[in-house]
């Protein structure tokens, strides 16, 4: 299934579409990989989930990733004896550790950290920013806050603090449970994690994963924004969480933070996936605005490696049309004039790595010589990554013998991944290429291709080789 798009599409599941027949029309509109919310899904949703997207990955042909979101944190206020209150800006409010019904002047907070963390000026939002609340005077017991803006509060609406770090990791004890079920099933390619504050974080994960998923995390906390570069060298992939960024930083400051955090991932080499509200509407209309087509466009524009929707597909009235427009939009974008010059001008410099010099040399050989397509050997997917970063105007092709592989990189920019045996020999090696490229539509006899590998052929990380191949009339290589 050939894709005419650079740009991935990372599309949730749920109630809307659970089913085989569902999932497999989202991957058919444009759906490379899919998410799996552990904050919805039992144990036993997930794994049906995962046997039904193998099921379509095995009628497809083609390696679809599995991601994994695990729900981290979910921070909440207790419960009021008349199940909501209302409150007037300037007046004096406690939340407290005394377990017992609110009123219009305390509430009970569970969560004995925020209670000692929160310093007095500290900002805490409720229920998405609705009410904001000012804290004034902190004892480790209560704190003693002034509503600045909202009129209501009720039972468990959640609160966040833009301004405290909290002394927690980023799993909590479902997270766990969550995440060895995860694990166990060997199917999972990548888990979120939600509310990273700091790369500490993700040092209990990487312990328990031993890299069996690759590790990507939700950047929706003003505390990771500034240690994003420790936080991208540690994490496998990113994912700009707008929704709970936009809660806990001015909503005006969250574009110029996508392209910001787009170009530091690009820099790294690590892959960026855009999320939340991209097709908001499209949840009960089967058109988008205009605003959410320009949104999309934007991502695609900065080169992003994947836009992601969320209840558009898991829970919307047309999960299959937004997959679709989605792709469109990607597609159009993509061939807009404009596109290549924005894409290249971020272009970063290549590292001191043969890895790099390698792409980098594939890349501009490929561009020059007009050749259809750049084949790469990647049993680890270091090189596919690299050549992806390079964001070059051909197809890249990765083959990799480890199907894990090719599920991973489904989220990269560019990248269409093929499973292929490894090589026998550089003949076998080029005239397999030639094949793939023929058989998945990327290039026809008498075209011309780049390859690049390792010598010697099968080993992890040893990238050292280009060939330009000729594509012969039988398909294989006609030099």
């Amino acid at each position: 299934m050939k894709r005419n798009r650079k740009v991935k599409i990372l599309a949730t599941l749920g109630p809307a579409s659970s089913e085989e027949d569902t999932i497999q029309k989202l991957h058919e509109a444009g759906a490379d990989l899919f998410r799996i919310n552990m904050s919805h899904a039992s144990h036993d949703t997930m794994r049906m989930l995962i046997q039904r997207i193998r099921a379509v990955e095995t009628k497809c042909g083609r390696p679809i990733g599995i991601l994994a979101d695990l729900q981290g944190p979910k921070l909440r206020v207790g419960k009021f004896a008349d199940t909501k209150v209302a409150l007037e800006p300037g007046q004096t409010f406690t939340l407290d550790n005394r377990d017992e019904p609110g009123d219009a002047r305390r509430v009970f907070l569970p969560h004995p950290e925020i209670l000692s963390a929160v310093k007095p000026g500290d900002r805490l939002l409720i229920d998405d920013g609705k009410l904001m609340l000012r804290a004034e005077k902190t004892d480790g017991k209560k704190i003693v806050c002034t509503v600045v803006s909202g009129n209501k509060i009720s039972d468990r609406k959640g609160i966040s603090l833009p301004d405290t770090l909290l002394p927690v990791g980023v799993l909590t004890d479902k997270d766990r449970s969550d995440l060895d079920a995860v694990l166990a099933t060997g199917e999972v390619d990548w888990v979120a994690l939600s509310f990273v504050q700091r790369p500490e974080d993700l040092a209990e994960v990487r312990k328990i994963a031993r890299g069996r998923v690759g590790l990507m995390s939700k950047i929706e906390k003003p505390q990771a924004i500034e240690r994003i570069d420790e936080i991208i060298e540690l994490s496998d992939a990113l994912m700009v969480a707008r929704g709970d960024l936009g809660v806990e930083m001015p909503l005006e400051a969250v574009p110029g933070l996508q392209k910001q955090l787009t170009r530091a991932c690009r820099r790294a080499g690590k892959p960026v996936v855009v999320a939340t509200q991209m097709l908001e509407s499209m949840i009960s209309s089967p058109v988008p605005t205009r605003a959410e087509v320009s949104d999309v466009a934007t991502a695609v524009f900065e080169g992003a490696d994947a836009v992601m929707l969320s209840a558009e597909s898991a829970s919307g009235d047309y999960p299959v049309e937004a997959v679709a427009t989605m792709a469109s939009v990607a597609s159009t974008v993509e061939q807009d004039p404009y596109y290549s010059n924005i894409i290249y001008a971020q272009r970063p410099t290549p590292e001191a790595t043969g890895a790099d010099a390698i792409s980098l040399a594939a890349r501009q050989i490929a561009e020059t010589l007009r050749l259809s397509a750049i084949v790469t050997y990647t049993s680890s997917g270091n090189t596919g990554l690299r050549a992806s970063r390079e964001r070059p105007q051909v197809p890249i092709i990765a083959l990799s013998p480890i199907v894990q592989t090719a599920r991973r990189l489904s989220v990269c920019w560019g990248l269409h991944c093929v499973v292929s045996h490894d090589a026998e020999d550089l003949d076998d090696m080029v005239n397999r290429a030639c094949r793939i490229v023929v058989s998945e539509g990327f290039g026809a006899p008498g075209d011309r291709i780049i390859i690049s590998a390792g010598v010697p052929l099968g080993t992890p990380g040893a990238t050292n080789m280009l060939r330009i191949a000729y594509i012969g009339a039988d398909g294989q290589s006609g030099i």
